[in-house]
């Protein structure tokens, strides 16, 4: 069993049994009690405390509030051991004064090490000498997301129960999947504002968000490689998903810094370390263009509109034949072009009919253009800089529809007609400057026919939205797109038709919160 353990800071006696109260509401299997920085009598809380507790003094240096020296801080936490249920002693501290009290309670200890630095020199030295204890426990700030992998091959090669972990953003999946690697706990915070370490994912998101539950040693791991990522709304969705499907499955957050080589030393090094069971990945910026070229090093099989777009939104991972194979799928142009379509009620192949604005000549744009212009579409690009959109439209002009660039200045002119679809593409509008239109405050006059899509989800109602809505015109927000896209994803990793009600609704709620 792996347990789901929340760190309070103690600082008064009320406010430690109002967070112990809420942690044993919440789900966590105990407690650990933070004692740097108070001055008073522990014994009474942990004697009363409904869930087992660790009681921990942390030394400065590894991230403690207090200021007492070693031993007056192990005298401390040695005296609480008849009624913790577990003791945190540092390493360093261990091995200066390791004299009873401390050898006489190797059953309740749990002998930890931390650096927020980054990776601990002399590692695995370290990892060894941790094993005097009855619990090891190493954490350490991530330097890249591949040092969550060596934490798992610590977990997996344990000699005694074990605590590993990696700090940061870049950490979390390693909180996560503490389970899934048989962990002896892993620690989450009762508020944003109340975790005791950098990443620390709060109890509500483990147990909510990230189906802390369902995770077991044969979950299939999924995620979303950005940056930044946090922001996503990925995670929320997919887990949703999962859970309605009954799929074995948990979907991350995955901070890959910005480059190919760091896209491609994440991908090496996760893909080659099968225990993680690495199952399909969303990619966003700024990392779509690098998936694509890494399938194709690879030579692995990649969708041929994807190919045209140059950029990857999707990797599929199948070990099911035995071996792995990757291949690479671009989800967001069936998505614009099917929230249009079906909004229009026509077919795809119906949109040579119609004469398309795409405002912007960023990775969605050139996303939509390559899309409609494939479907026979006449496509105006409109973009503050009127060269790119001059290189995009030279691009994809001719391949199928007509593609030609328009300065922005002349979207709103009367001297524009017959345009009968609007797509923004830019992010202007979006919160949190939700009082910004890419068209201004005197957009063209939109007619009942006219349909004006903002691929902006957040808010669900963009200015522009508001415009179009006023005047009588169709309306597709970025909500749809999101879902259509996220829908193909899903059924390509999964086999399984997407609840697409359920992940419609999820991200509705989310961003009404």
């Amino acid at each position: 069993m792996t347990y789901l353990c929340v760190p309070i800071f103690v600082r008064d006696a009320s406010q430690v049994r109002r967070d112990i109260a809420s942690a044993a509401e919440a789900g966590a299997d105990l407690v650990e009690l933070r004692i740097d920085g108070f001055d008073g009598d522990a014994r009474p809380l942990i004697e009363t405390s409904i869930l087992p507790v660790i009681v921990t003094d942390r030394a400065e240096n590894e991230g403690g509030h207090g200021a007492s020296s070693d031993r007056e801080r192990v005298d401390r936490v040695c005296a609480l051991s008849d009624v913790a249920k577990w003791i945190d002693v540092e390493i360093e501290a261990f091995f200066r004064l390791k004299e009873p009290p401390i050898a006489e309670l190797e059953s309740k200890l749990i002998l930890s090490a931390h650096d927020f630095k980054g990776r601990p020199e002399r590692m695995y030295t370290l990892v060894n000498m941790l094993t005097a204890g009855h619990v090891s426990k190493i954490v350490w700030m991530a330097r890249s997301i591949r040092d969550n992998i060596e934490a798992f091959e610590i977990l997996q090669h344990r000699r005694k129960p074990t605590i590993a972990l990696c700090m940061g953003e870049a950490g979390l999946i390693s909180r996560v999947l503490a389970k899934k690697f048989g962990a002896f706990l892993t620690f989450a915070s009762l508020r944003d504002e109340s975790a005791t370490a950098p990443g620390q994912v709060t109890i509500h998101d483990m147990k909510r968000l990230y189906r802390w539950d369902a995770i077991n040693p044969n979950t299939k791991v999924y995620g979303v490689v950005a940056q930044p990522v946090m922001h996503s709304m990925s995670p929320a969705i997919h887990n949703a998903a999962f859970e309605r499907v009954g799929h074995d499955g948990v979907y991350l957050p995955m901070l890959v810094n910005a480059g190919y080589e760091s896209f491609k030393a994440f991908m090496e090094s996760f893909l080659a370390f099968e225990p993680l069971q690495l199952s399909g990945l969303s990619i966003t910026l700024p990392h779509k263009e690098n998936a694509l070229k890494y399938l194709k090093e690879k030579g692995a099989e990649v969708e041929e509109l994807a190919e045209r777009i140059g950029a990857v939104n999707t990797i599929v991972i199948d070990r099911d034949s035995g071996r792995l194979r990757l291949s690479g799928q671009n989800t967001d142009y069936a998505a614009i072009l099917d929230s249009i379509t079906d909004k229009l009620g026509i077919t795809r192949e119906q949109l040579k009919d119609y004469r398309v604005a795409v405002i912007g000549a960023g990775g969605t744009g050139r996303t939509a253009v390559a899309a409609l212009a494939h479907y026979g579409a006449t496509v105006v690009v409109y973009n503050r800089t009127f060269e790119r959109a001059e290189e995009l439209a030279k691009e994809f002009n001719g391949q199928s529809g007509k593609v030609v660039a328009a300065r922005m200045g002349k979207l709103c002119d009367p001297g524009a007609p017959g345009l009968q679809i609007y797509i923004n593409t830019t992010s202007v509008g979006m919160h949190p400057k939700v009082d910004e239109s890419p068209l201004g405050d005197d957009p063209p006059k939109f007619l009942s026919d006219t349909v004006v899509f903002d691929t902006i989800y957040n808010p669900m109602k963009t200015k522009l939205l508001q415009h179009a809505e006023q005047a009588g015109a169709k309306t597709i927000g970025g909500v749809e797109m999101f879902v259509r896209q996220a829908a193909a994803q899903f059924e390509a990793w999964t086999g399984k038709p997407a609840p697409r009600d359920l992940m419609r609704q999820t991200i509705e709620a989310r961003l009404q919160k």
